[in-house]
């Protein structure tokens, strides 16, 4: 029996069985700023800056802001559907609350780290007009943001490569971003928010941690459940941080690196509805719907995943990056995506008419 027939089954053999049909769309990395512009990724690819390929390169090329064309395009695709109990697909956006400062790092000539509310951000962009869309699509239960972190940036590391005056690092600063490939110590990506280089870096993360959860709390006037630890790295010490300000699910994956710092770690393994030391729940990603990643069948590849996923009784966590949802950068890629996720859920409730769209917490909630 060939492993590409049993690893699709192998990833739902283990975990917390369940006697409805949920399906749960996680979508990561709204809030952050990722690419300010066209102009600033033409810059910087002519510049030499390695803003990546492929898989990769796809962020660099469609991410940025959602505006409020994207979000209204995102919200009338979903409020297109319902289950069987007439709810419609719902969107857990897993979400940053805040950006650099840029201006400010500027000012203080990178000796001190400063950042701003998401909310700050967009106005900056010219982009505030997005700000009532995100409190439309929670009240709507289309789009309901969870945690994230508080930015999509691991501080330490890339405040030391600035001070260092690492030119692509650099280079990237006076655009407006910072998701693109360095050489960095042990080669932690800057998107890694809680991954160590240093061990003494573990105070900065913690203070990250808790500052973001409060930020999201004012933002969004409710205090977050459920975080998912940007890129994966997440230091087992922080767990007890996120369990006492409220976080009682974690989005890991089934083999988790946890960071020790110096370029040591350790493999976790996690199961869906494992229990933590703090009585936090795991929650894993099973499925993947990123339909502007090319040369898959995204809708098919999809389909295929969830069946397995209510094949051995556990429900359907798909994940799809914001990155898919975006018109600002590539008008097409939002017209492409959203074509396909309304294809993707047409398919889901037509072969599965007892479905129920849950969010992330609300499963967690479930699983108990």
């Amino acid at each position: 029996m060939s492993g590409s027939f049993i690893r699709p089954h192998l990833k739902n053999v283990f975990g917390k069985s369940v006697g409805t049909r949920y399906l749960v769309i996680e979508s990561d990395d709204w809030g952050s700023i990722r690419m300010p512009s066209l102009d600033a990724c033409k810059r910087l690819q002519a510049a030499g800056v390695n803003l990546g390929r492929g898989e990769a390169g796809r962020y660099n090329r469609t991410d940025t802001l959602a505006s409020a064309e994207d979000l209204e395009a995102l919200f009338d695709t979903l409020a297109r559907f319902e289950d069987r109990k007439g709810n419609p697909p719902v969107l857990t956006a897993v979400s940053l609350v805040a950006n650099p400062d840029f201006d400010k790092i500027r000012e203080d000539r990178f000796s001190r780290y400063h950042y701003e509310p998401f909310t700050d951000t967009l106005r900056r962009y010219r982009r505030e007009d997005a700000l009532p869309l995100w409190k439309q699509g929670l009240e709507e239960r289309l789009f309901v943001p969870e945690f994230h972190g508080r930015e999509h940036l691991n501080v330490p590391v890339w405040m030391r490569m600035l001070q260092e005056g690492d030119i692509a690092t650099r280079m990237g600063f006076d655009w407006g971003c910072w998701g693109f490939l360095v050489n960095t110590p042990y080669q932690i990506s800057y998107r890694a928010s809680f991954d160590l280089e240093r061990k003494e870096d573990l105070a900065s993360h913690r203070e990250a941690l808790e500052s973001g959860l409060r930020l999201f709390a004012a933002i969004h006037g409710y205090p977050a459940s459920y975080l998912v630890p940007p890129n994966g790295p997440f230091p087992r010490a922080l767990e007890e941080t996120s369990a006492d300000r409220g976080i009682k699910y974690i989005g890991v994956s089934k083999v988790q690196v946890e960071p020790l710092g110096l370029g040591k770690q350790r493999r976790r393994l996690h199961w869906l509805g494992q229990k933590n030391r703090f009585n936090q729940r795991y929650l894993t990603r099973n499925a993947f719907f990123e339909p502007n990643s090319p040369g898959t069948d995204w809708v098919q590849s999809c389909l295929n995943e969830i069946d397995h996923a209510f094949l051995w009784r556990k429900p359907a966590v798909i994940s799809s990056h914001r990155a898919n949802y975006i018109g600002s950068l590539d008008e097409e890629n939002r017209r492409n995506s959203l074509e396909k996720l309304s294809n993707l859920l047409a398919a889901v409730l037509k072969k599965w008419p007892d479905v129920e769209f849950v969010t992330s917490t609300e499963l967690g909630n479930r699983l108990t």
